[in-house]
């Protein structure tokens, strides 16, 4: 059990659109391959091939299915089931969000998940689930297929756990603030251990870290045990570029990093669960 049994569920912050159908979108302004990828914000390296095209802001087709409003209503539906975690994962994220920004005396701006299965019509083209998890700033929504999961433990030997999904949800969502910052803005962000756009995924890590610390505050989880921490360090380890490429093709090349090593990422996300605080979070100078 994760989630407070009591806490109210609001699936309207979820779009539900497993079984519909993803259309291509309509590239506008010009555009192609080269420059969607550049505005997408992967947990892991992904397939860039699996996105394609420009796309229309939120464009995704086909009927799309209709339980979460019926279904996940509860912290105790989201301890009984995945999709209603993931709501409850995306209020809760969202709600301290809400809160950090007020208390800096600005407007948090909500974004929606997109759960969706094999492809998805998105702001920043078309995708599908070879992408793994992303977060969209043309459209500001969160993509997520719920067999990514099965493949952070199938693929990439991760533990699991609620946890490891809240991370996911969390680490997304940091992409979303960091848009509302203003710093996913620019071209290119390289590649390399000390690239820009290692920095990017590290400071969303810490990000995630913070959520985290403040998770119990948001009411709807439950005061998060040292194994639930585990379930999540464990879960940005097996994402880390050093995992993958010795997985995939048997050696390390830190030149050709995008989103840091599994050190890394574990340790930007216990500076932010440690301190909860989003002042530490500075990737952007010094070594990391």
């Amino acid at each position: 059990m994760v989630f407070n049994p009591r806490a109210r569920l609001d699936p309207r912050q979820v779009l539900d659109r497993r079984g519909a159908r993803g259309g291509a979108g309509v590239a506008l302004g010009g555009g192609g391959i080269g420059i969607v990828v550049l505005v997408v914000y992967m947990l892991l390296g992904g397939d860039p091939g699996a996105i394609t095209g420009g796309g229309n802001p939120g464009m995704v087709s086909g009927p799309g299915a209709t339980e979460l409003a019926e279904e996940c209503r509860t912290g105790a539906d989201a301890n009984e089931r995945q999709d209603c975690r993931i709501v409850g994962f995306v209020n809760s994220v969202q709600d301290y969000w809400t809160d950090a920004f007020a208390q800096a005396g600005e407007t948090y701006r909500p974004a929606r998940t997109v759960l969706f299965d094999g492809s998805v019509g998105t702001g920043c083209g078309s995708a599908t689930s070879a992408v793994g998890p992303f977060y969209c700033p043309l459209d500001t929504q969160v993509y997520l297929d719920l067999g990514f999961y099965d493949q952070l433990e199938q693929r990439f030997g991760a533990e699991g756990g609620p946890l490891a999904e809240g991370y996911v949800v969390a680490h997304e969502y940091g992409h979303h603030v960091q848009n509302l910052l203003g710093t996913l803005e620019g071209g290119s962000r390289g590649a390399g251990a000390e690239s820009e756009a290692v920095r990017i995924e590290l400071q969303a890590d810490c990000f995630a870290g913070v959520w985290a610390h403040h998770a119990e505050g948001t009411g709807f989880l439950l005061p998060l045990s040292q194994a639930d921490i585990g379930q999540a360090l464990d879960a940005a380890a097996a994402v880390g570029d050093d995992r993958i490429q010795e997985r995939v093709q048997g050696r390390v090349t830190p030149e050709s990093w995008t989103h840091g090593s599994s050190e890394q990422r574990q340790q930007w996300f216990l500076v932010g669960y440690e301190g909860g605080r989003v002042a530490d979070c500075d990737t952007s100078r010094g070594g990391l």
